[in-house]
């Protein structure tokens, strides 16, 4: 893993979010993340709003299969994670939501 690259290098994530805001204008806007230690990943995070992940995974053509869902924060919040290939990139889509407890979901 080389870590002093030049922007040029990260060409391609960068080509990959240019080519998201020109496909996909109306989705929610996510936190966007380009690193030189992955320089060809694209993470798009949605936070506070799970909702918001549906759009984006039909977007990519992801599939209800591959979509990862686990926990943090002792279980408080949710988190659901999948990715794709998108215009060169390996795009990773994270989305971050409040957990519902037994007292919000009716389950008293």
């Amino acid at each position: 893993m080389k870590t002093d690259l030049a922007m040029k290098e990260l060409t391609v994530s960068l080509r990959a979010l240019h080519a998201v805001a020109a496909e996909f204008p109306a989705l929610p806007a996510p936190s966007v993340h380009v690193s030189p230690i992955f320089p060809e990943r694209l993470e798009l995070s949605l936070h506070d709003d799970l909702g918001a992940f549906e759009p984006w995974r039909l977007a990519f053509g992801i599939a209800h299969e591959d979509v990862r869902f686990g926990t943090q924060s002792d279980g408080q919040t949710w988190v659901l994670k999948a990715h794709a290939d998108f215009a060169g990139a390996s795009v990773h889509l994270i989305a971050f939501g409040a957990a519902l407890n037994a007292e919000g979901s009716g389950d008293a």
